[in-house]
């Protein structure tokens, strides 16, 4: 059964960093890439970074260069290093396989909220 336990989220000013972790239970961790989406309010989910299972990596344009994904496979969780945040980055961060839809399974997310 698969499970994802997402934290890290917080409160944080402009310029500053936050690190997200994403617990997978199950088989699926060792099969798919994984990735990071965000919510925004009012905005649908979208996709913002990817690490294949040999450790490829894809960001979107908008976190490139500020966000890094990585995964500890022994400890079947995937990080994602935010940096240099933004007020736009605020939302609530999921993960999931890559691929995943909206009919998935999804856990509860963190909230990320980028404030003064």
């Amino acid at each position: 059964q698969v499970q994802l336990v997402e934290s890290g989220g917080g409160l944080v000013q402009p310029g500053g960093s936050l690190r997200l972790s994403c617990i997978v239970s199950g088989s699926i961790f060792n099969l798919y890439a994984m990735g990071w989406y965000r919510q925004a309010p009012g905005k649908q989910r979208e996709l913002v970074a990817v690490i294949g299972i040999g450790g490829s990596t894809w960001y979107a344009d908008s976190v490139k260069g500020r966000f890094t994904i990585s995964r500890d496979n022994a400890k079947h969780t995937v990080y994602l290093q935010m940096n240099s945040l933004k007020p736009e980055d605020t939302g609530v961060y999921y993960c999931n396989t890559n691929t995943a839809q909206e009919s998935a399974y999804w856990g509860q997310g963190t909230q990320v909220t980028v404030s003064s």
